[in-house]
């Protein structure tokens, strides 16, 4: 145990994220960069891996959605709800330099990650219809719509994209924060999946 990793009073190493959390989790990481990089320095060469990685994607929200509901406690959408007094609860003693300790995400993490899932989703949905007059390409069910909703979800996918961008890097912000202010490192449990969890948090796997 060293670094960050300090034994604190009140606190217990507990197995939080399982490893297809942790897979799903540096999969969509991954996927979401390389995504990115080819949307934003596109060719004619990579226009077709963009679709891929997109597709990717939305299998990936899609694995997401039902892990959601029959997955671990931790992963569940019902873990990611709090009350506003929760929220606030936690708001107020954020400036403390000690480690949350929640066992698994915090109330204000919480709501990061349900906006993070909500952009992703609504990108990888939108990609489906939008069409590339540049590259003369067009999502699988751009067929399927008119010339005005394609345009629209054109729009909404082009904006999204930026909106997302601001997000991840709130998300990464976020994180070293909470390492070098509160002491807590929030990588690592992603990797190995054990945390240190309050004694007064009940253990969420």
């Amino acid at each position: 145990m060293s670094g960050y990793d300090i034994l604190l009073k009140g606190f217990q190493r507990e197995k939080v994220w399982g490893p297809i959390s942790r897979l799903w989790h540096w999969l969509l990481v991954a996927s979401i960069g390389v995504s990115w990089w080819l949307g934003e320095f596109m060719t004619f060469s990579t226009i077709d891996w963009h679709f891929y990685f997109g597709y990717i994607i939305l299998g990936l929200m899609l694995f997401r959605i039902v892990w959601g509901f029959i997955g671990p406690a931790p992963a569940r959408f019902r873990a990611l709800i709090h009350t506003p007094q929760q929220i606030w609860r936690y708001l107020k003693k954020i400036g403390s330099r000690s480690p949350s300790g929640s066992a698994g995400h915090n109330p204000l993490g919480s709501l990061s990650i349900i906006a993070l899932l909500s952009s992703i989703t609504l990108q990888s949905v939108t990609g489906l219809f939008i069409e590339s007059d540049d590259f003369f390409d067009s999502g699988p069910l751009a067929g399927f719509v008119s010339e005005t909703a394609i345009k629209q979800l054109n729009g909404w996918h082009h904006l999204n994209a930026k909106i997302l961008l601001v997000l991840v890097g709130l998300h990464l912000c976020a994180i070293l924060f909470y390492l070098l202010w509160k002491k807590e490192n929030l990588i690592k449990p992603m990797i190995t999946g054990w945390k240190w969890v309050k004694t007064n948090s009940s253990c969420d796997e």
